[in-house]
């Protein structure tokens, strides 16, 4: 007994060995490190390369790391810990001003989403107005298939992959406005293409209305996106396109450009190769 106790209690001081560890891999990551190669992050980390590899393997099969070419960083599933993917990313610096200046010129909210899983995850808001029907936040998370934010990244998938996330995907009513059926979706998605943007009504909560238009990159990949928000019951949805489409475009170019003075690497992939990690 006193032996399996002891061969338990060195399992325990392992496990948090590799907890220790595996939390010095991601806070490796910041504002002047955005992506790392190995060598760097066992540098950093002070870590065999061996054993920092196997870290960077683990956390990237739970999905908190990505890499492109042999260099590693952070996705947005960090966000559930804490902060760390924000300061690597850097986006609510680069996106605050424009943001803040979006938000009180309309009086309502603007914020910017990615694609994490089958959902979009805020990771910049300014808002003037709350909707009191829904309460979003940096961090906050939301079924991509019924958010117009959602939507204008999901339109950047080729159409075969987009069917297979739509296929995969879990869709249910959230209100008696949500669009559910598959085939219906689909068509919604691909209009959204052909017209760069996409406005939402009822459809995530009952009173609020969206607008959203794509973050591309220098290739011209969408990589996040933008909108804008109100409640429905100031603005109808084709009201809202009218009145706003084309200074949310203009904001949406300002703030493209400053995301794309981001060191390469730095987690803001283009949506098909986000889904393409398995995210």
């Amino acid at each position: 007994m006193d032996e399996d106790a002891g061969t338990e209690g060195e399992g325990r001081r392992e496990e948090m060995a590799g907890l220790a560890k595996g939390l010095s891999v991601l806070l490796a990551f910041n504002h002047d490190h955005p992506s790392l190669s190995l060598s760097e992050i066992a540098t950093i980390t002070g870590l065999a390369p061996a054993t920092a590899r196997r870290c960077l393997l683990t956390l990237q099969s739970l999905g908190y790391v990505g890499s492109v070419k042999r260099r590693f960083f952070l996705r947005p599933k960090v966000l559930d810990l804490g902060a760390a993917y924000l300061e690597a990313l850097d986006i609510e610096r680069l996106a605050s001003v424009p943001l803040t200046e979006l938000a009180n010129a309309t009086s309502d909210s603007a914020s910017i989403s990615v694609l994490d899983g089958e959902d979009i995850i805020y990771v910049a808001r300014a808002s003037v107005r709350t909707l009191v029907r829904l309460e979003a936040h940096v961090g906050s998370r939301f079924p991509a298939f019924a958010t117009a934010m959602g939507r204008v990244l999901l339109a950047a998938l080729p159409d075969p992959m987009l069917r297979a996330f739509l296929d995969k995907a879990a869709i249910a009513p959230i209100t008696e406005k949500t669009v559910v059926d598959r085939g219906q979706l689909f068509d919604l998605i691909t209009q959204v293409r052909k017209d760069g943007y996409c406005a939402v009504e009822d459809e995530l909560a009952y009173g609020v209305v969206s607008l959203a238009v794509p973050l591309k990159d220098q290739g011209g990949r969408t990589i996040a996106t933008l909108n804008s928000a109100s409640h429905s019951k100031r603005y109808a949805k084709d009201q809202l396109v009218a009145e706003r489409l084309d200074h949310l475009r203009g904001v949406a170019d300002q703030i493209s450009r400053e995301l794309r003075r981001l060191p390469s690497g730095n987690g803001l992939l283009p949506v098909a190769d986000t889904v393409a990690l398995g995210r």
